[in-house]
C-alpha cells in the first residue's frame, strides 16, 4: 500500500519550484559532508581515520568500561572494533588492561602518546568545526552546536562530545 501523499508535487517541473533552503534533509546532508571532509583532513593518517579518531577520543573520555561497550556506543561492529583497538595499541595510542571489577573484561586505556596526539587531533577537529560553521557568528556556532546535541539526545541516541575529557 502506497502512502497517501495529498498534495505533494508529483512532476519534475512541480518539484523544481520547491525552496531547497528549507529542506533539512538537504541541509543536514551538505553539513555532514563537509565535516567529513573537513575533519579527515585535519586528523590526517591517524589510525583509522575519523572512525579511530572517535574511538580514540571515547577512550579518553573514559566513560565505556570495555571493548565491547565501547564498540556498542560509537555503533562499531564488535570484530571491527578489536582491530581498530589492535591498530590504535600498535601504534602506542591505546593499551588493554584487565578490568579490576570484573577480570573477563579488558579495559581500552589511553598512553600517555594517546593522549598527546588525541589533544592535538581534538584542537584541529574543533578548527574544521568552525570552518564548515564559517557563515555563522560564533554565538550561533554555539547555538547550533547545543540544539543539535538537544535533538540528538531527544531521539534516544547516546551522545558525547568527543573533545570534552571526563572529569577524573
Amino acid at each position: 500500500m502506497e502512502p497517501d501523499l495529498g498534495s505533494a508535487p508529483t512532476t519534475a517541473s512541480a518539484l523544481t519550484s520547491l525552496d531547497l533552503g528549507d529542506d533539512f534533509g538537504w541541509a543536514l546532508g551538505v553539513l555532514l559532508r563537509a565535516h567529513r571532509d573537513r575533519v579527515q583532513e585535519a586528523i590526517g593518517d591517524f589510525p583509522h581515520g575519523p572512525r579511530g579518531y572517535e574511538t580514540m577520543a571515547e577512550v579518553i573520555r573514559g566513560t565505556q568500561p570495555s571493548q565491547l561497550a565501547l564498540a556498542n556506543h560509537l555503533g562499531i561492529d564488535r570484530t571491527v572494533m578489536t582491530y581498530l583497538v589492535d591498530d590504535l595499541e600498535a601504534d602506542g595510542l591505546v593499551e588493554r588492561r584487565p578490568n579490576p571489577a570484573d577480570r573477563r573484561q579488558r579495559l581500552v586505556v589511553a598512553t600517555p602518546r594517546g593522549q598527546e596526539v588525541i589533544s592535538g587531533a581534538c584542537s584541529r577537529v574543533v578548527a574544521a568545526q568552525d570552518l564548515v560553521l564559517g557563515a555563522l557568528d560564533p554565538a550561533e556556532r554555539e547555538a547550533l552546536r547545543r540544539l543539535l546535541v538537544k535533538a540528538a539526545v531527544g531521539t534516544g541516541g547516546d551522545v558525547d562530545d568527543p573533545c570534552e575529557v571526563a572529569d577524573e
